[in-house]
């Protein structure tokens, strides 16, 4: 009897994990189909039964199994009140990152590197000066700052060709520092990474400028004081 159920069990665990890779196959194909040009990185169950979750580059998007509808928003876990989405949402960030690479960014390193975060910029915000006129503070509290591009103004204006220049000069800091201090810079041009930073900015949903990332892929949007930023990131650590 006891051998019965078990062969049992187990056909029916083996149906379950067909029919789950019948619907990962129908939601590929549909999405697919209405999105040709999008990659999809990863397809998978979700919390909610019926629904798959679908990642696209830094973006988390929910599917219904047949394909057919498509769910832009935060999965919530109303127990718990926890945005599963959220959570999620950081690891594909960190990844994104991490794929870009700190050559692509620049970069201000402590002495001694404790906490480490990118910074979305833009040379002519106000508060993107802020943060860069108090970068000693940062630096003496041990943060790396990663600087990536996010002009706000959009692709060819004034930010953005002042990004590029920067990008393009020999000492990139020295250039970015005096950018930010509103000292006109020789008008440059060259292979650079501005147009991905912008791209990874649209993904991560930047709303203004600066916005802070952690090496967890939590975001602190606006400008925050040294000081401040270490008790947010000694509060990330604390969080498993």
């Amino acid at each position: 009897m006891k051998k019965s159920i078990t062969i049992a069990v187990l056909l029916l665990s083996g149906m379950a994990w067909t029919m789950a890779k019948a619907d990962e196959s129908t939601v590929k194909k549909a999405l697919a189909t209405a999105m040709p040009t999008v990659k999809i990185d990863s397809i998978k169950p979700s919390e909610i039964k019926g629904l798959y979750e679908v990642g696209m580059g830094a973006n988390i998007y929910y599917v219904s199994e047949d394909g057919k509808y498509l769910l832009q928003g935060r999965l919530v876990d109303l127990a718990t009140k926890t945005d599963l989405t959220e959570a999620k949402l950081s690891g594909t960030r960190k990844l994104a990152l991490e794929n870009l690479g700190q050559d692509k960014m620049i970069v201000f390193k402590p002495k001694i590197a404790k906490y480490k975060v990118s910074v979305f910029t833009d040379i002519d915000c106000g508060y993107c000066r802020k943060l860069h006129s108090e970068i000693d503070q940062y630096l003496a509290q041990g943060i790396t700052i990663q600087y990536l591009f996010y002009p706000r103004a959009g692709k060819g204006s004034d930010s953005y060709n002042k990004a590029v220049s920067v990008w393009c000069s020999a000492d990139r800091n020295a250039a970015l520092t005096a950018a930010k201090k509103d000292q006109n810079l020789p008008a440059k041009t060259c292979t650079n990474p501005v147009d991905e930073h912008m791209q990874l900015g649209e993904e991560f949903d930047v709303k203004g400028t600066p916005m802070i990332v952690t090496e967890k892929g939590n975001i602190f949007p606006g400008y925050l004081p040294a000081k401040q930023l270490v008790e947010a990131l000694e509060s990330e650590k604390s969080v498993h």
